[in-house]
């Protein structure tokens, strides 16, 4: 059997994306994707609203003028990121079958591609969090909970018909989100897996973790 090297992922080679249709036109779109990137590299206190600016090519009064504080600029990435990966796994769900495999392989494969199509907006949704005051942070939580729940039920339900071996629910959901968040801390161009495969794999892990076997097709 041959493996494939490892070359942990480079921030710098990963582009700052936004989902498409979300980012606002001109400067505004600008600040958040340079924002984007420095809280990606350096964390959301590592940054200062003077990095972003000059980022940007402008200076921190134009900057202001679009985003009154740093936190704002913040709030906004982790909602974007959480709104996408809710907006994928709805859709993900209504999309599959009714076999509790099926729909968990939906669930995964569409929170690893969230991941692996916007690693640096998942880092920063994922990891910056806590950065942000209980009231700026409550939206992106309650879209974090909506995905979970969605996690959950499926688990509920397969674990009910017999389907799924599982002896704590809760547990499992934890571990197989935990699967997928990870992914957005290396994967990148630098990688030898594609986004598909990737997503393959981390299907695969999940099942197993509840005792299934792969969905047929």
């Amino acid at each position: 059997m041959t493996h494939s090297p490892w070359d942990p992922r480079r921030l710098t080679a990963v582009a700052a994306e936004l989902p498409e249709g979300v980012t606002p036109p001109g400067t505004q779109g600008r600040i958040l994707r340079a924002a984007l990137r420095l809280f990606a590299e350096y964390g959301f206190f590592g940054a200062s609203i003077r990095d972003i600016a000059r980022e940007v090519g402008i200076n921190s009064a134009t900057l202001y003028a679009h985003y009154p504080a740093k936190e704002q600029i913040l709030a906004e990435l982790i909602r974007l990121g959480h709104e996408e990966l809710h907006r994928r796994m709805r859709e993900a769900s209504a999309a599959a079958g009714d076999e509790p495999a099926e729909q968990l392989a939906a669930l995964v494969r569409a929170q690893v591609l969230t991941h692996t199509d916007y690693p640096l907006l998942a880092l920063v949704a994922n990891h910056e969090l806590h950065a942000l005051s209980p009231e700026r942070a409550a939206p992106a939580l309650a879209l974090r909970e909506e995905a979970r729940q969605l996690l959950l039920t499926v688990l509920a339900q397969g674990a009910a018909a017999g389907a799924f071996d599982i002896e704590d629910i809760p547990l499992t959901g934890i571990a197989i989100g935990s699967l997928g968040m990870r992914v957005a801390n290396w994967f990148g161009p630098d990688q030898p897996y594609t986004r598909d495969q990737v997503a393959d794999a981390f299907v695969g892990f999940a099942l197993r973790l509840v005792g299934s076997p792969l969905p047929r097709g």
